[in-house]
């Protein structure tokens, strides 16, 4: 069976890394030439707007997935006319945008920071007022890895984001004082048979994920999996689909979820799924788009996954941090080093989390000095 992924970079990759053992053929397509999912398929260079490279890449393909929610909707809408495509553009049409997310969260009972959304300068600086300080400004469309948001704590932050994003959509919100971030991950087959990760508890530095540990006995997991039922059913969505929740505490301990965002794809808090769990993020993707019955979703053993940024460090460096207890895993994506750009990450395993927390402290500072250097 032949592939295609719309979008050529480290997830995509990832996915076909997942589907070859199983008999998999993958073709991307991908503006750049320099894509690096090529190292696992036949890559196809061309614009995500071009009709006709579209028109090119569906040719004798079994079924179109896509891999990062910046594909514009018209070219998920065009595949699916040809071959069978999952997700559907619903799904990415929603996770393209801030202000359909939060209403979506709403819609199944999940509770989002106030927020309001601005389309002009001067209807941003009242909603900024309306809301009081701190808040964040977010665009609505194309915002990742902290690029696309500003903090605002007081008037001259206020008027530098008027400045900077006035022009264009954005949503304000409240500035949460959260105890801690989670993920979760889940999955829905064409079938309508749907499995669930543990939550991920993360660590984000400047608005970029560097730090994910699965939570196998997180109490908020039942309500993060209704969360994500009624979400999944309610856009039909197949394939993998990541919600981010802030979680409060209050005086009392007592913990709940807000929504923050939604990726309707493979998610990088996931990546420890490749050597923690039964069955990957990237294989149960597949699963799920071709019908195939899911996998395993538990976590098998104790993982924390660190993301590697801007320069991978010497495997030398990398692989020197192991321990009789616990190891390194190391995925490169085979992307040049650039400042602020994920270049592969590295699932550190073992038989207890003291002894892999040690390691990934060890590990840090390894990774930390190459980013240094990028």
């Amino acid at each position: 069976m032949l592939i295609g992924v719309l979008g050529g970079g480290q997830l995509g990759q990832m996915i076909a890394l997942a589907g070859l053992p199983m008999g998999l053929r993958f073709r991307f397509l991908d503006p750049s030439a320099e894509a690096c999912a090529a190292a696992a398929g036949e890559l196809h260079v061309g614009s995500f707007t071009d009709s006709a490279a579209i028109d090119r890449f569906v040719q004798n393909l079994d079924a179109v997935t896509f891999e990062f929610e910046n594909v514009p909707a018209s070219a998920v809408h065009h595949a699916a006319s040809c071959r069978p495509t999952h997700p559907s553009a619903r799904s990415l049409e929603v996770g393209q945008d801030r202000g359909k997310e939060k209403a979506l969260f709403a819609s199944v009972g999940l509770d989002v920071p106030r927020y309001v959304l601005s389309r002009t300068t001067e209807h941003l600086d009242s909603a900024i007022e309306s809301l009081g300080f701190p808040v964040v400004v977010k665009t609505v469309r194309e915002g990742y890895d902290g690029k696309g948001q500003r903090v605002v704590r007081d008037e001259a932050s206020k008027r530098s984001a008027i400045e900077a994003m006035g022009s264009v959509e954005v949503i304000v919100e409240d500035l949460v004082a959260f105890h801690r971030e989670v993920s979760l991950i889940g999955v829905r087959s064409v079938t309508g048979e749907m499995a669930f990760y543990p939550l991920t508890e993360n660590v984000h530095q400047s608005g970029m994920l560097r730090v994910s540990t699965p939570r196998a006995d997180d109490p908020l997991q039942p309500e993060a999996e209704r969360v994500g039922r009624a979400i999944l059913e309610s856009l039909g969505h197949v394939g993998v689909l990541a919600i981010e929740f802030f979680v409060e505490r209050d005086a009392n301990g007592k913990e709940r979820l807000l929504g923050n965002e939604l990726a309707p794809r493979v998610h990088n808090s996931g990546h420890w799924t490749q050597d923690a769990s039964e069955t990957s993020q990237f294989e149960n993707h597949l699963r799920a788009i071709l019908g195939w019955p899911l996998g395993r979703t538990s976590l098998t053993r104790t993982c924390v996954m660190v993301n590697m940024v801007g320069r991978v460090p010497g495997r030398e460096d990398l692989l020197g941090v192991g321990g009789a207890r616990a190891w390194p895993r190391i995925h490169v994506y085979g992307k040049s080093s650039r400042a602020g750009r994920k270049v592969g990450h590295v699932n550190v395993v073992g038989e207890s989390l003291p002894a892999v927390e040690s390691l990934v402290t060890s590990l840090r500072a390894v990774t930390l000095r190459a980013e240094a250097m990028a």
